[in-house]
């Protein structure tokens, strides 16, 4: 449940600091005061999106931190196991940051998040029931969603769901080959004439590099050895003069000179080692001449290799470097072609037992949404009757398509009808329900699958408009039943809801130096009676005023 809230320059509200309690909260307030506002900051911290203008005017972020008590909270708990969030004292907080260029930071203990994971664990702390929550209840597919949140049949929907995406991903690898085989059959047959091509000159992996260094090598075989030759004749080999001679010479006659000055010791020292070092290369030299083979032959040989390889390339756009590895690549593509024939008459196998076994799935899961379906109608009929509809049918009407396409939702059809007046025939809620008596309905509903479903903060918003009078008093008893059971927080404008709440919340609005500020104040005994009365007789409250809210309060004491 929800024990702590802090809010600090969140749209209008500078700092705001409450404490929660259990049972039902209600929380009042004049109209544009911001009685939402801590819904909203909630709802932010619960991984909502965010943006800049939730910021106040002139400050450089809005921050919002929410604590929760887990002790009954089994799901809250195994999530912060699971993400290694968890800590020894059986709470949570939660913290949401957001800076005045739209950015934001989320936290859980302490501990840097993403907003999804924010919103992921909020599903198992808190369920927030908009003003607008009953026109969502129109829709087809809200329905169904109502029905199996109520039916807590996870088990049989994640079961379809998990089916269906088995056969559509089985039904695409299908299409897809199938296009492929048509597309592929005047493409098998190039492939063939050119892996055999390639298969035939087996160009091997770095041979293009290799026989192209050959070959620049062999091609200047006679240049190389004619510079060799040369070259040997100037280092060692020249009777009249040559490098190695000079060297010695040199070195010699520095030899002589360092008994005049040991400071030319290292001179002579230097070109003996160079001299030593001009005789080894020479050597050098001399055996790579002796050992050169000019062989024309090789040479043609090595040609022929590297104009074939760069004909291959050419023909195929591609650089000679790579027709290994295209050959690899085309290759491949020919061998999978070859093998799409047999892997479609296994798919073809493979779907029918997918929708099979999709089939059977459904079908359990619109067993228990049928059984589900028939409480819920006797359920919700007498919750209508209790809020002033005394005539009031309800019926949720399944259908089964079993002809359409699967999809991941089953092959039900569902649609709430409801009958407001004797002798009037059940008919779509769009049809028969007047706005109040939508808001009514959809009242009934959220609090009987609320009670079902364990969320353990219920928070609703300003979901009893267009509510007044008996009914109010019926939604007011409704809400504090519910409060029993779970913590329950409800923003009204309504005296006998609130009057119906265990404690209360008062919202105020003040102008000050130019600036406006929300505040949000616990009420006592004697705040309630002033603020309920309020609620009844607007800003002049009278005696009697108080009076009524003191009788509103004391009759469900």
């Amino acid at each position: 449940m929800l024990i702590g809230l802090e809010v600090k320059n969140f749209a209008i509200v500078s700092n705001l600091s409450t404490e929660w309690q259990n049972g039902m909260t209600a929380i009042t307030g004049e109209t544009g005061a911001g009685k939402s506002i801590a819904i909203d900051a909630l709802s932010l911290c619960l991984g909502e999106r965010a943006e800049a203008s939730a910021v106040r005017p002139n400050t450089d972020k809005a921050e919002v931190c929410a604590q929760f008590d887990l002790s009954a909270l089994p799901l809250a708990n195994a999530f912060l196991e699971r993400h290694m969030l968890a800590n020894a004292d059986n709470e949570c907080l939660l913290r949401r940051v957001v800076c005045k260029n739209g950015r934001s930071k989320s936290y859980i203990n302490g501990s840097a998040v993403t907003a999804a994971q924010l919103k992921e664990l909020g599903q198992y702390l808190i369920s927030i029931h908009g003003q607008h929550a009953h026109q969502y209840l129109l829709k087809a597919e809200h329905q169904l969603q109502l029905l199996d949140a109520y039916a807590g049949h996870n088990d049989l929907v994640n079961g379809v769901s998990q089916n269906y995406k088995l056969f559509a991903n089985l039904q695409k690898e299908f299409k897809h080959l199938e296009q492929q085989q048509l597309q592929q059959a005047a493409q098998k047959q190039l492939l063939e004439y050119q892996v055999a091509e390639l298969d035939e000159f087996a160009l091997q992996e770095n041979e293009f590099e290799q026989i192209e260094a050959e070959h620049y090598k062999l091609s200047n075989s006679q240049t190389i050895l004619e510079a060799c030759q040369r070259e040997l004749q100037h280092l060692y080999e020249s009777d009249e003069q040559n490098a190695c001679s000079l060297l010695q010479h040199s070195a010699q006659q520095f030899t002589e000179l360092a008994q005049y000055d040991e400071s030319l010791v290292s001179v002579a020292a230097m070109l003996s080692e160079a001299a030593v070092q001009v005789e080894e290369a020479s050597r050098e030299v001399r055996d790579y001449t002796e050992q050169a083979d000019l062989d024309p032959a090789r040479l043609v040989e090595v040609e022929n290799r590297l104009s074939g390889a760069m004909d291959l390339a050419r023909k195929h756009h591609i650089k000679p470097q790579a027709l290994v590895e295209f050959h690899q690549s085309i290759s491949q593509e020919l061998e999978s072609i070859s093998t799409n024939s047999a892997r479609l008459e296994q798919l073809e196998y493979e779907i029918e037992n997918a929708r099979v076994t999709y089939q059977q799935a459904s079908d359990q899961l619109s067993k228990s949404r049928k059984e589900y379906a028939n409480t819920l109608n006797t359920l919700i009929s007498e919750s209508m009757a209790n809020l002033s509809m005394e005539n009031g049918v309800f019926e949720i009407a399944l259908t089964q398509e079993v002809e359409r396409a699967p999809n991941s939702l089953g092959y039900d059809n569902v649609s709430f009808l409801v009958s407001t007046n004797p002798g009037q025939p059940l008919q779509p809620l769009a049809k028969v329900a007047s706005g109040g008596e939508l808001s009514r309905i959809s009242l009934a509903i959220q609090v009987i699958i609320a009670q079902k479903v364990t969320t353990p903060t219920l928070i609703f918003d300003e979901v009893d408009v267009g509510i007044s009078g008996p009914t109010a008093s019926a939604v007011g008893k409704l809400l504090r039943q519910l409060g029993k059971s779970t913590q329950v927080i409800c923003v009204t404008h309504l005296p006998q809801v609130a009057s119906s709440a265990h404690q209360q919340f008062f919202v105020a609005k003040e102008i000050a130096q130019g600036e406006t500020f929300t505040h949000m104040l616990p009420l006592n005994k004697d705040g309630r009676v002033n603020e309920i009365a309020r609620l009844l007789a607007g800003d002049n409250v009278s005696k009697t005023a108080k009076a009524n809210a003191k009788e509103l309060i004391m009759a469900h004491a």
